[in-house]
């Protein structure tokens, strides 16, 4: 009888992707214990020069007072500039329309509401500055600025009507006002009464602008406050 050769098994070479696996652990493993190495390198040379990293931690701790002492002085110049803000009526009108829906929102901040904001642009849906005072109430503020102040175009019904339609609805206001540094038609008046609207007009603006009394305080009917405060 003739024996059979026993048949070899053939070994299986690893594939490349095996392959890159290897060599990505091996580089992780290298990189691993290089990094351990150099920490603790790193470790033992502070602990042989432990006055160094002392002062690092003491030039650190001066530096962060230094900052928050920084920060602090920068609030109490800002609050301060805050409550001796005051434009004048030639000042108002000689702004662009956006600085002065920029000039009304300092002049919210001023008056406490540190939330004011400027949102007026495309899109704003009869919103120009949002703001909520020290009682808790939300402003929704549309500004209409006349170049010629008194001699412009006056504020008439229909820029009340946009207002009305979105300061509470979509804006969720509690106080909706519309500021201009001109004139206001006398239906316009008698709709913002009718519709619990507030109308700032060129009078009322010069005494809010020039003066140190908070809007609220210049407005009849304002809604009472959403919470009690330090204020009420």
């Amino acid at each position: 009888m003739t024996r059979r050769r026993p048949v070899r098994r053939r070994t299986r070479r690893p594939g490349r992707r095996q392959q890159q696996r290897d060599a990505q652990l091996l580089v992780f493993a290298v990189v691993t214990a290089a990094g351990i190495g150099l920490a603790v390198m790193v470790v033992n040379w502070l602990l042989a020069h432990w006055w160094i990293l002392v002062a690092v931690l003491v030039l650190a701790a001066l530096a962060g007072v230094g900052w928050l002492s920084g920060r602090q002085q920068r609030a109490r110049w800002e609050a301060v500039r805050a409550q001796g803000l005051r434009y004048g009526l030639p000042q108002l009108d000689a702004l662009h329309h956006t600085r002065f829906e920029d000039a009304v929102r300092d002049l919210m901040h001023r008056d406490g509401c540190r939330d004011a904001q400027r949102v007026g642009g495309r899109g704003d849906l009869g919103a120009d500055v949002k703001a909520t005072d020290p009682y808790g109430r939300r402003w929704v503020i549309q500004c209409k600025h006349r170049r010629n102040g008194a001699h412009g175009s006056p504020v008439g019904t229909p820029d009340l009507q946009v207002l009305n339609g979105t300061a509470r609805q979509v804006h969720g206001a509690d106080v909706a006002v519309i500021v201009t540094n001109g004139r206001v038609t006398g239906p316009a008046v008698t709709f913002a009464k009718q519709q619990r609207l507030h109308v700032v007009d060129r009078q009322t603006l010069a005494a809010w602008a020039a003066g140190s009394r908070p809007l609220w305080e210049l407005l009849r009917a304002v809604p009472p406050p959403r919470r009690p405060t330090s204020l009420s």
